[in-house]
């Protein structure tokens, strides 16, 4: 589902294309729901449940054993090695399926996954867009991507080697804080928005427009 409507998207638009107006620099905004579907992390959790669930098992077994024969089996009996392993093994596969359709279920799966490995999903993804979308594709190497990963509340700032050479990777820190305090309130629009005014300000102090500068990337949000 589309987080910003049409009109939305336009005031993004019009800021970018504010921003350029003071700069040689190129500025491409990119707005995704997520940056993975860590279907590896849901692997995972579901196998430590599994793996606990055997181990409780093998640890306590009496409690289960006497509850299956309560509502199965009807009467106690003597449970054999090959029985033990079958219903160890049996308890582990429903362990397994159990958590990995509880982990299915998006609001749940992004409380389990790590703060880190959502981090580094995140600028992996944004490092992608970016050298599919702004790195090297602008005559004086001086794109900037703004990325913002809603379900991960991440968000990157990524400058072409000619803009890193010179701006140090701390100025963007103001920029990312004034769009985050916008996008925590819930106007992800007005976030950008003052993302965009931030770095077109820099980019404004040390990549100056030229006279002939010609708008080499798309000015229009990007909505994944």
């Amino acid at each position: 589902m589309p987080y910003l409507t049409s009109d939305q998207i336009a005031v993004v638009t019009r800021a970018v294309e504010e921003a350029e107006g003071r700069t040689s620099g190129e500025i491409v905004t990119v707005l995704a729901d997520r940056s993975d579907g860590y279907s590896d992390v849901v692997l995972v959790w579901s196998t430590a449940i599994a793996f606990t669930a055997m181990s409780v098992f093998a640890a306590l077994p009496q409690p289960f054993l006497d509850l299956w024969d309560r509502l199965v089996a009807g009467w106690g009996h003597e449970w054999t090695a090959g029985e033990l392993a079958s219903m160890t093994i049996a308890l582990g596969l429903i362990a397994f399926t159990l958590g990995w359709l509880a982990l299915s279920w998006e609001a749940l799966k992004f409380r389990f996954i790590p703060a880190p490995v959502k981090t580094q999903r995140v600028h992996a993804a944004a490092i992608r867009h970016f050298r599919v979308g702004a790195e090297r594709r602008t005559h004086g190497r001086t794109g900037v991507l703004l990325y913002l990963s809603m379900q991960e509340h991440r968000a990157e700032i990524l400058a072409d080697e000619a803009i890193a050479s010179r701006v140090p990777a701390e100025v963007w820190g103001e920029a990312m804080a004034d769009m985050l305090a916008e996008i925590k309130q819930g106007r992800v629009a007005e976030g950008f928005v003052a993302g965009v005014r931030d770095v077109g300000a820099v980019l404004a102090e040390h990549f100056p427009r030229d006279a002939d500068d010609r708008n080499e990337l798309p000015d229009r949000l990007i909505q994944l």
